[in-house]
């Protein structure tokens, strides 16, 4: 699913990553941990294609990410990659189903295929009375699982998680730790996961360690 080659980075003077080789076969739960500042959620955002690496080279689903273009390489992100972060990021203005809805709007689809695919996940996630609800009136852990439906939306090939339990209680946790889980075995979803959550990183196929921009 992701092989990279030699992947660098540095702001400035301060080099992030040195040099990594990495490859991620399809359906691998990944686990990338590491000490603060070690260049983890840097590696995510490169992997993801948020971010652009000054060398090496990345392919993701057989697809070599440097040759495309920035329209090319969002309207791939769009089709290809679901992220889930810390914080949920919804819009505060918009529902559930609405927030789910916005990258398959911003794909193409259809506004009743759109919402029925929408309902679905929810439904899936145990948010289904929870569709019409805007996240201030959501507890955390709900939010954080609307954002999930939200990254699964348009069925990416690979979703990218950077600390998506840091901000919930334990029990919102490891709801969302079965959770990865299940939509692996369910739906043969990939998953590459930051985390200081060593409950979650147990939960892993693989465990990937991060150290001074280097994998250990």
């Amino acid at each position: 699913m992701i092989i990279a080659s030699g992947i660098k980075k540095s702001y400035g003077d301060l080099h992030v990553l040195k040099g990594i080789d990495l490859t991620i076969r399809p359906e691998e739960i990944v686990s990338i941990v590491g000490k603060s500042g070690a260049g983890k959620s840097t590696l995510l955002h490169i992997l993801g294609t948020l971010d652009r690496a000054d060398s090496g080279t990345l392919q993701l689903n057989n697809q070599a990410v440097e040759a495309l273009n920035e329209k090319e390489l969002a309207r791939f992100r769009n089709q290809q990659i679901g992220f889930v972060f810390q914080f949920h990021h919804l819009l505060q203005e918009f529902t559930a189903l609405e927030n789910v809805c916005i990258p398959a709007f911003i794909h193409g689809t259809k506004p009743a295929k759109a919402e029925s695919r929408a309902k679905e996940l929810l439904n899936y996630l145990g948010l289904g009375e929870r569709l019409h609800h805007k996240p201030n009136q959501m507890s955390g852990g709900e939010a954080q699982r609307v954002a999930v439906a939200r990254a699964l939306i348009n069925e990416p090939s690979v979703v990218f998680a950077d600390e998506p339990t840091g901000n919930l209680d334990k029990s919102s946790s490891e709801l969302l730790h079965q959770l990865f889980l299940q939509l692996r075995k369910d739906f043969q979803y990939t998953f590459v996961i930051v985390t200081h959550n060593p409950a979650l990183a147990g939960l892993s196929d693989r465990i990937i360690t991060i150290e001074d921009g280097l994998i250990k």
